[in-house]
């Protein structure tokens, strides 16, 4: 399953950790999640429905949803998909919601930390909002709840678009070891492993878990990145282990060089569905077709024309009704729509061993909501977002977004907004970053003045409360 040779990415493989897993010895590398040492191994069952029990395997693969959930070392309920993988680890799937480990001991005494600015999330919005603030010497705790910092440009290897200000032509990958590195030398204190789970608005209290130990967290300040999540859609067998969201995809051959399978269909024809398929192709594997509900591609010419290159064939008006097999996908079932989304009749199948739902993304506003911040449903901004102003401040104030929690844009835009949340703090700590503020803003509505940026500006003006 190890992707062995790719044109970019040169994998790390190195040292060996061995883990039991139901009674079996698992070889991983270091810096390898439990996850992603078992589906390397050929492990796609990772747990069971509680009621029917039915397979599950891997979805996410960031820790957002319950597709991975373990039992490691007594404990249940890991998520093994952003948990590493360590010598003498005792993995095995869990029978319902598992039950409390009887032995505490291994669980450290709880630490209270009171940074001048508590950052959740790592991608290009957090990164970018951390360095800014660093520079001008604030006291700046860091949160990631997976083992890598970079969130989603970590897993990036096509270039940017846009402008030079903001990367264009530069790879994902390379932004992420850029800004990554930045951090480092500033010596940002940072967290990797590290979920918050609450937010306790009557206490400005948020608490998070690191490596068995609660950490409770007093900041002046709070900048929400969290991001996003995978969408799902209803079909027979979506369940399937290997039916996963396209970002899970990444993970596996970007970030830990692990093939999905050999003949891939992908489900949607937008920029995310465009580009992990040529992704795909680059590292050896089959894309048996792109599927895509609507009348026409809603991704670049661009991105299209690279995968048709390949031959990839691209069927739209097309959805997918049922995927079939004994413990993973083995088959599929795809049907033609009307222009009112009704199926015609005309069905077809097709052999694939996975399929990758790339339907689009929504924020994951879940601590918003906790912190007590005003939310607004908005479609073109992926579902729930955030009430705020023009500097990114939320309905509560000093609680401040940047992100794809704010709205599902490009890792440009993220960047961006991350920098408008900070200097914003920076604003009220009394440093004299107007000029710099107006000048990001400036920068931030003119990567949105393209056509493609239409939708998301109304929706932006939906939630904007200036």
């Amino acid at each position: 399953m190890e992707i062995r040779d790719h044109p970019i990415l040169k994998f790390k493989r190195i040292g060996s950790v061995k883990f039991s897993f139901e009674g079996n010895t698992i070889e991983a590398y270091q810096d390898e999640t439990i996850a992603m040492a078992l589906y390397r191994n050929g492990i796609y069952v990772f747990s069971e429905s509680p009621k029917l029990h039915r397979p599950r395997g891997m979805f996410c693969a960031i820790g957002k949803c319950s597709s991975c959930l373990m039992e490691v070392n007594g404990i249940p309920n890991v998520r093994t998909c952003i948990t590493l993988a360590q010598d003498g680890m005792f993995v095995r799937r869990q029978n319902g919601f598992g039950e409390l480990p009887k032995d505490n001991s291994h669980f450290k005494n709880a630490e209270t930390l009171y940074p001048t600015v508590l950052i959740v999330g790592s991608g290009p919005a957090g990164l970018n909002a951390a360095i800014t603030l660093k520079k001008r010497g604030i006291d700046v705790l860091l949160l990631e709840q997976n083992p890598n910092l970079g969130g989603q440009l970590i897993k990036q290897t096509h270039k940017f678009f846009g402008s030079e200000k903001e990367g264009a032509g530069v790879r994902g990958i390379k932004i992420a070891e850029e800004l990554i590195s930045e951090l480092k030398n500033l010596e940002v204190r940072y967290y990797t492993n590290s979920t918050v789970f609450a937010y306790y608005k009557e206490e400005n209290l948020l608490l998070a878990f690191k490596e068995n130990q609660l950490l409770k967290i007093y900041p002046r300040f709070v900048i929400f990145a969290t991001g996003a999540s995978e969408k799902m859609i209803p079909f027979e067998g979506n369940d399937l282990p290997n039916v996963m969201g396209a970002g899970a995809a990444q993970t596996l051959m970007n970030v830990y060089g692990i093939k999905i399978g050999e003949n891939i269909l992908v489900v949607g024809a937008g920029n995310v569905g465009l580009i992990v398929s040529y992704q795909l192709l680059q590292a050896g594997m089959k894309v048996k077709a792109i599927i895509e509900a609507t009348s026409k591609i809603g991704g670049y010419f661009v991105h299209a024309a690279k995968v048709r290159r390949f031959g990839v064939p691209i069927y739209t008006q097309t959805t997918i009704k049922k995927a079939i097999g004994n413990g993973r996908v083995e088959k599929v079932v795809l049907a033609k729509l009307n222009d009112r989304f009704e199926e015609t009749g005309e069905e077809f199948e097709m052999d694939v061993d996975a399929v990758l739902l790339a339907v689009g993304l929504q924020p994951s506003y879940q601590l918003l909501a906790q912190a007590g911040c005003e939310l607004k449903y908005i479609s073109s901004l992926g579902g729930y977002v955030p009430i705020r102003n023009s500097e990114m401040e939320t309905s509560r104030q000093n609680v401040y977004v940047a992100g794809d929690v704010a709205g599902i844009e490009e890792a440009s835009t993220a960047m961006l907004e991350g920098k408008v949340a900070s200097l914003s703090i920076l604003k009220k700590l009394g440093f004299s970053v107007e000029e710099e503020l107006s000048e990001t803003q400036k920068d931030l509505n003119r990567l949105r003045s393209s056509p493609f940026s239409l939708k998301v500006i109304e929706g932006i003006k939906e939630v904007t409360s200036e």
